[in-house]
């Protein structure tokens, strides 16, 4: 088992974006320190979450570690051109060389007023998405195509080394699209709302290999504490933002933890919270573990999770890697 981080820089309901972008780069450094496999940062076009360029804040926290691994999580790919990801990332492992991840994704990130910004003039056909993972490993000179469009074109800079690749889904098809281009699959259980074995089961058997093994994620939200009641209030300023937003109702930024708590939840919404247990794991760091080795049972294979950790004080969001790497280390998990 591998635990990485992805962080969303996401916005307080009285704060900003500057604070969030500043909390982002603390947490990679401890979590450098600390022995996370990974950190990712993602792509969203959203008041509430302080950026939507994952490539240049990778740069930053690149820079700013030493060993862990920086990804995306992803870039949101039919939004660009292969070409220019392409790019954006060989510059990255150039000054960086074997310490990024490329995860990718189709996503719009966003409201459709972005999405349609942001494609603006753009016509795509149907399979547009696999044309373009097509491209981009090419480009990278990960799987060459002979007779390509674009002839000899290179992207720059012209290096021996590339990213590792990822593609991000919740679905059994995206498992099949990354498992037919032979790059790692990271499933948004997350996002999905379920566990699903038949997903990672899917990507293991049809994984076309290219002279890597399959590599297999699972992204959770993660609360953890000292105590499990700690925990559990964490978790609930994230799950009762969840509710307002389900809802339709303005949510700006993680609320506070009194504004959490003295939301009164109707029986409706309790089951509702019930039903989103899945997207999380809760508890104290020995607890956690438990629930992801229950997770890595579940899934019958070697899977490396993904923690998000949406806690809106920074000190309490930093405890719980701290706690939870700490436990970890304890019971000698393989890094």
């Amino acid at each position: 088992m591998k635990l990485s981080i992805l962080d969303q820089s996401r916005i307080k309901e009285d704060g900003g974006a500057i604070e969030a972008l500043q909390e982002t780069v603390r947490l990679a450094e401890l979590a450098d320190r600390l022995g996370y496999t990974r950190f990712w940062v993602s792509e969203h076009h959203s008041g509430s979450l302080a950026h939507s360029s994952p490539e240049l804040l990778m740069g930053n926290l690149a820079a700013r570690t030493s060993r862990i691994r920086i990804g995306s999580g992803g870039v949101m790919l039919p939004h660009y051109s292969a070409y220019k990801v392409a790019e954006n990332a060989r510059l990255l492992e150039a000054l960086h060389p074997g310490r990024i991840d490329l995860g990718i994704g189709r996503a719009p990130g966003g409201m459709p007023a972005s999405k349609r910004a942001l494609q603006e003039y753009k016509v795509m056909p149907e399979d547009w998405y696999d044309r373009q993972i097509r491209d981009l490993l090419h480009y990278l000179n990960i799987r060459i195509e002979e007779k390509h469009r674009f002839g000899d074109l290179i992207a720059m800079p012209d290096i021996n080394t590339a990213p590792s690749v990822w593609l991000l889904g919740g679905s059994a098809g995206s498992a099949g699209l990354a498992a037919y281009h032979g790059i790692g699959f990271a499933y948004a259980q997350f996002i999905r709302g379920e566990k699903d074995a038949a997903v990672l089961d899917m990507y293991r058997k049809s994984y076309r290999n290219n002279g890597q093994n399959p590599q297999m994620m699972v992204s959770l939200f993660l609360f953890c504490a000292e105590t499990t009641e700690a925990a559990e209030a964490l978790a609930k300023s994230h799950e009762v933002a969840s509710l307002l937003q389900e809802q339709g109702r303005p949510v700006k930024g993680m609320l506070r933890p009194e504004t959490a708590a003295d939301y009164k939840l109707s029986p409706y919404e309790k089951e509702r919270l019930e039903d989103n247990r899945p997207t999380m794991v809760i508890g104290t760091a020995a607890e956690v573990l438990q629930q992801l080795e229950e997770l890595e049972d579940y899934y019958s294979a070697e899977v490396e999770f993904m923690l998000t950790s949406p806690v809106y004080e920074e000190k309490a969001r930093q405890d719980g890697f701290r706690l939870l790497m700490e436990a970890y280390n304890r019971r000698s998990y393989s890094v």
